[in-house]
């Protein structure tokens, strides 16, 4: 099984997240999606297959910070865009293993995805 986890480097969930990994004995590839940058493929892919409203991070400063029109009428193509100019948007981490993903990190999702 190929294991990718897309995040940010020096997140706090990140380090949880690789640290149950690295406890289960899972190696994953790492791809930081601030600094090498994440295409539109991926966010559509994983837009379609956890929806815009689980892959967008409303919750994090990058998105409050936004005007209120950027906030307003959000869709898939609308949240796609925001992710692609501020990936940090990105709610992380999004751990894909072959063909499935798993958006954001809870130790019990984990236990199940990978059992």
């Amino acid at each position: 099984m190929t294991v990718t986890m897309y995040g940010i480097k020096n997140c706090d969930t990140m380090k949880k997240a690789r640290a149950w990994l690295a406890d289960h004995s899972i190696e994953a590839e790492f791809h930081d999606y601030k600094a090498s940058g994440i295409d539109r493929d991926h966010l559509q892919r994983w837009c379609d297959e956890a929806g815009w409203e689980t892959v967008l991070n409303r919750a994090g400063t990058t998105f409050r910070k936004l005007p209120d029109t950027d906030k307003q009428d959000l869709d898939t193509d609308k949240a796609i865009a925001l992710m692609l100019a501020q990936p940090s948007m990105i709610k992380r981490p999004v751990l894909q293993a072959d063909d499935r993903i798993l958006v954001g990190f809870k130790p019990d999702l984990y236990q199940q995805f990978f059992s």
